[in-house]
């Protein structure tokens, strides 16, 4: 297992956190959020201009050729700036799932365009019938011509700014995951309030029908679509947490030597200096097994309990973070003016997305139960499993 960057990782790395910092100010930040949509387009185009958006794209999408782990890269860099991009939607599960999955006309009329930053995708994967997007509770029956879907799908990411849904659902076959646009009769998309104010959507599938046209790669492969979106949208959310994490702890910690209290900066209390060393503990527990569960995706090795262990620690270690940054920023720490605020919010955001600590430890569990070596796959030792 190689944790070193690639050098494609470094240069994208670099260009995204150098439009980022240059373009996502405190004072840009408020102007979106006042839209009422966390949403800036203009970053979106900026980066699709630069090539970011293309970058980790396979060519048959108009991108570079790289993958899941320049990937991750982009996302830490927009978790880093609490960016209001949604790449992890967009391109990590949309273009990227159609680029895997899709015919030569899916990519060509949605994965390009998406990769140019034209078009909006998402995958609509989360309900509160079903924690497991591989076994949707949304239907899908044969009509003519077609498929007619019915079922709701809560917290879609960047689903109030998206041209084109990646819907899981239950067929009498099995899973199949379809393509469904904001255009088609029978679907209802509305705004949903989260935490930290991101374009969400709750997305209302009332009999909506879509042609044969609109599944993506196959019925009989569509349990393993459905999966492959989850996945890579739990580690996507993991990347995120590690730059949410990441420079949350950076402010922190500048903000600890700067501010004063009895005559002493406030960092160099016991009490402090100790909270800020376990937050240190926990962005690196993240850092760790997000690069571990990655990579093993990344190469086709089996994932899942490296997966649940790398989102335990995004949701357990995040918390952490998020509210040692709150409490030793004090006041400041919910002064909406500050920002810092920002970052507690979307660590939240990303601890219970997709299954919190606890729904983690289950799965974990469960690998342990029926695999009795698995513990020596999880790559931090009894701190993954609490």
């Amino acid at each position: 297992m190689d944790f070193s960057a690639t050098p494609a990782q470094d240069e994208l790395g670099a260009l995204t956190r150098q439009i980022l910092t240059d373009r996502v100010t405190p004072e840009r930040l408020a102007e979106i959020e006042a839209t009422g949509m966390r949403f800036d387009r203009a970053l979106w185009s900026e980066l699709a201009t630069a090539g970011v958006l293309a970058a980790a794209l396979p060519e048959a999408a108009g991108g570079a050729g790289y993958g899941l782990l320049e990937q991750c890269t982009v996302l830490v860099e927009i978790g880093r700036t609490v960016a209001p991009a949604p790449y992890l939607a967009s391109t990590a599960l949309g273009a990227a799932a159609l680029a895997e999955f899709g015919d030569a006309s899916q990519v060509e009329r949605w994965a390009g365009p998406a990769a140019q930053g034209t078009v909006i995708l998402t995958a609509a994967l989360a309900e509160d019938d079903s924690q497991d997007p591989c076994a949707p509770a949304t239907t899908a029956h044969r009509s003519a011509g077609g498929w007619t879907l019915t079922g709701t799908k809560t917290c879609v990411l960047a689903g109030t700014a998206a041209d084109v849904l990646l819907v899981p659902a239950s067929t009498p076959s099995g899973v199949a995951v379809f393509l469904v646009t904001p255009g088609d009769a029978g679907l209802t998309v509305r705004s949903q309030q989260v935490t930290g104010g991101d374009a969400t959507a709750w997305v209302e599938l009332a009999g909506v029908a879509v042609p044969d046209d609109r599944v993506l790669g196959s019925v009989a492969a569509g349990r393993d679509v459905a999966c492959w979106l989850q996945a890579r949208a739990t580690v996507g959310l993991c990347a995120l947490q590690l730059g949410v994490t990441e420079r949350a702890l950076e402010l922190t910690a500048a903000y600890a030597r700067s501010r004063e209290q009895f005559g002493k900066p406030i960092g160099s209390f016991q009490a402090v200096s100790q909270r800020l060393a376990d937050s240190y503990i926990d962005v690196e527990g993240i850092r760790l097994t997000l690069w571990q569960a990655a990579w093993r995706l990344a190469t086709g090795l089996p994932a899942q309990t490296e997966i649940a262990t790398a989102k335990f620690w995004a949701a357990e270690g995040g918390h952490r973070v998020a509210h040692a940054a709150v409490h030793v920023h004090g006041g400041v720490g919910i002064d909406m003016d500050a920002g810092v605020h920002r970052y507690f919010a979307a660590a939240i955001h990303n601890e219970f997305a997709l299954g919190g600590a606890t729904a983690q430890l289950r799965t974990i569990g469960a690998a342990l139960a029926g695999q009795p070596s698995a513990h020596r796959r999880l790559g931090v030792g009894s701190q993954a499993t609490g």
